[in-house]
C-alpha cells in the first residue's frame, strides 16, 4: 500500500471546525505518556497504554523508504512491502494475513518516502502470535522468482489504478517531479513504470538484507498492554534477531530554486478543473527548521476549514470556489512542501481563482496574521492532539513515523506545548520565508477539449 503523507499534518489535523475549546498549558503535558527502551540488538521499543478495550495495535517501522532507492531502481521499497507477505520457511506464501484474519485481526503495510511500516490490529491475547510472525519475516523472508514475478504484475496494476487512471494523482506526481529538482523526493513514490518492470528477485533480496534489520527498525505497540507485559515478548522474538551493519542514508540535496514552474494536465476524465500550488519548505529535520511549528499554525490559519482565510475569501465571500485548503507536513528527513489548493465553481475560470488565491497570500505576507487568528488556530490544533489519545492505532502511527525519521519520543509528546509557544511574529516570518514565487510549482487540472 502506498502512503504519501505529504498532505497530512501531524495528529491528522483535518481542520475540523468541531474542535473549539482551548486547553490551558499545564494540561498539555504528557499527551500519550509512552514508555520506551532499546533492545541489545538496537531495536527501539515503544509502548502506549490505552486500556479502553482488550485490543492492541502492533507496528514495525523500518527506517527506509522510496527516497532511499538507488537511481534506476524506483519502486523497490514498495515492491518489497508486497513481497514481505510471500513467506518464510515456517510460514507458507500468502499465509501471513490468513493467520492474522483467522485470529480475528487485521493487518496491512504501507510505504512512504522515508519509511516502510507493517501493522496488525488484534485482541491482546493474540499479540504474541503476531510478534512471532513479524519477527520471523524480519529475519527469514524467503523469495523466489515463482513468488516475485507475479507480484511484479500486481504492483504495475496498482500503479495503473492509483496513478495512471487518476488525473489528480498524475498531476501531483508531475508537480512533485518539478518541485524537487535534485532530491529523491521528486521520484514517483510507487516507482516509474519502466523501472518497476525491471525489478528482480535479487533486487528485493538485497533490499531486505541491507535494510530490514532490528537496529534499523522501531517496534510500537499501542493499546491494552503495559511495558512490563510487552518487554519479555519483545526480547523473546525481536531480541533474537541479530543486528546487521546498515549504511547511513545518503541523499542528494535540493539546490536553491530560482524560477517558478507551472504544470498543466488535461484529461478526458476530468469534469471539474482544479488548481493547486506547492512551495518548497523546511521540515523538522532539514532547512530552516526554526519555521516548522509556525508553518503548521500558518496552514491552519489559511486552510482551517470554514474559518480559514482561503475558504472565507474564495468560497464564503466571493463564491468563486467550491473548496479551498492548505496543507503542510513538517515530518520528513529532507525538505517538505507547503501547499494551497482550490476548486472553482462551475463557470468560474481557473485564472480568476488563481488571482484570488494570490491576493489572499499577498495580503497575508504584507499585513501578517492577527494574534486572535494565531490563538484560535493553536487551540484547535492542541485539541486535536488531545482527541488523538482515544485512538488505538493513531498514537502508534505518530510515534512510529517520528522515530523512523530520527525524531524522539519527547518531540511527539511536546508537540502541543511547542505549538502553544508559536507567536504571530514567528508565523509572519515563516510566511515570508516560504511563500516566495521562485520556489513554487503551480499545478492546473483541466478537462480535455473535445473537437
Amino acid at each position: 500500500m502506498i502512503r504519501d503523507f505529504s498532505r497530512r499534518p501531524i495528529f491528522r489535523l483535518a481542520a475540523s471546525a468541531a474542535l473549539l475549546c482551548g486547553l490551558a498549558a499545564p494540561a498539555l503535558a504528557g499527551v500519550f505518556n509512552p514508555e520506551t527502551f532499546t533492545l541489545p540488538n538496537g531495536m527501539q521499543v515503544v509502548v502506549i497504554e490505552n486500556h479502553r478495550a482488550p485490543v492492541v495495535a502492533h507496528m514495525v517501522w523500518y527506517k527506509i523508504g522510496a527516497a532511499d532507492e538507488l537511481q534506476g531502481k524506483s519502486g523497490i521499497a514498495h515492491f518489497l512491502e508486497h513481497l514481505m507477505f510471500k513467506g518464510t520457511p515456517s510460514v507458507p506464501p500468502g499465509e501471513f494475513s490468513k493467520i492474522v484474519a483467522r485470529n480475528g485481526g487485521q493487518d496491512n503495510a504501507f510505504t512512504s518516502y522515508d519509511y516502510t511500516g507493517y501493522y496488525q490490529n488484534v485482541a491482546r491475547d493474540r499479540l504474541e502470535l503476531v510478534m512471532k510472525l513479524e519477527s520471523d519475516r524480519m529475519a527469514n523472508l524467503t523469495l523466489t522468482d515463482a513468488e516475485v514475478d507475479p507480484e511484479r504484475k500486481v504492483i504495475l496494476e496498482e500503479r495503473r489504478q492509483t496513478v495512471d487512471n487518476s488525473p489528480g494523482a498524475r498531476l501531483r506526481e508531475q508537480m512533485r517531479a518539478a518541485q524537487y529538482m535534485n532530491s529523491p523526493y521528486g521520484r514517483a513514490l510507487i516507482g516509474w513504470e519502466q523501472e518497476m518492470r525491471g525489478l528482480t528477485t535479487a533486487d528485493a533480496i538485497a533490499w531486505h538484507r541491507k535494510y530490514y534489520a532490528p537496529n534499523n527498525a522501531v517496534l510500537v505497540v499501542g493499546g491494552d498492554i503495559t511495558m512490563k507485559e510487552l518487554r519479555p515478548l519483545a526480547e523473546k522474538y525481536y531480541g533474537a534477531v541479530p543486528a546487521r551493519a546498515v549504511p547511513q542514508r545518503q541523499r542528494a540535496q535540493e539546490p536553491a530554486q530560482q524560477a517558478a514552474r507551472r504544470v498543466t494536465l488535461e484529461s478526458a476524465q476530468v469534469r471539474q478543473p482544479s488548481w493547486q500550488r506547492t512551495y518548497l519548505a523546511p521540515s523538522y529535520m532539514r532547512g530552516a527548521i526554526e519555521h516548522a511549528y509556525a508553518l503548521q499554525v500558518l496552514s491552519e490559519i489559511l486552510g482551517g476549514g470554514a474559518t480559514g482565510r482561503l475558504y472565507r475569501a474564495l468560497v464564503a465571500d466571493k463564491e468563486l470556489a467550491v473548496g479551498a485548503s492548505s496543507y503542510y507536513d513538517a515530518m520528513g528527513v529532507d525538505l517538505s512542501t507547503f501547499g494551497v489548493s482550490a476548486s472553482p465553481r462551475i463557470g468560474v475560470e481557473i485564472a480568476t481563482v488563481e488571482a484570488e488565491v494570490n491576493k489572499v497570500l499577498a495580503e497575508l505576507v504584507e499585513k501578517g496574521v492577527t494574534a486572535d487568528e494565531v490563538a484560535r488556530a493553536k487551540s484547535r490544533m492542541q485539541d486535536a492532539a488531545m482527541l488523538a489519545r482515544d485512538s488505538f492505532s493513531g498514537p502508534a502511527r505518530l510515534f512510529g513515523e517520528a522515530l523512523s525519521m530520527g525524531r524522539t519520543v519527547e518531540d511527539v509528546e511536546q508537540w502541543p506545548e511547542r505549538i502553544g509557544q508559536v507567536t504571530p511574529e514567528q508565523v509572519n516570518e515563516a510566511a515570508r520565508y516560504v511563500l516566495r514565487e521562485h520556489q513554487s510549482v503551480t499545478g492546473i487540472l483541466l478537462p480535455k477539449p473535445t473537437s
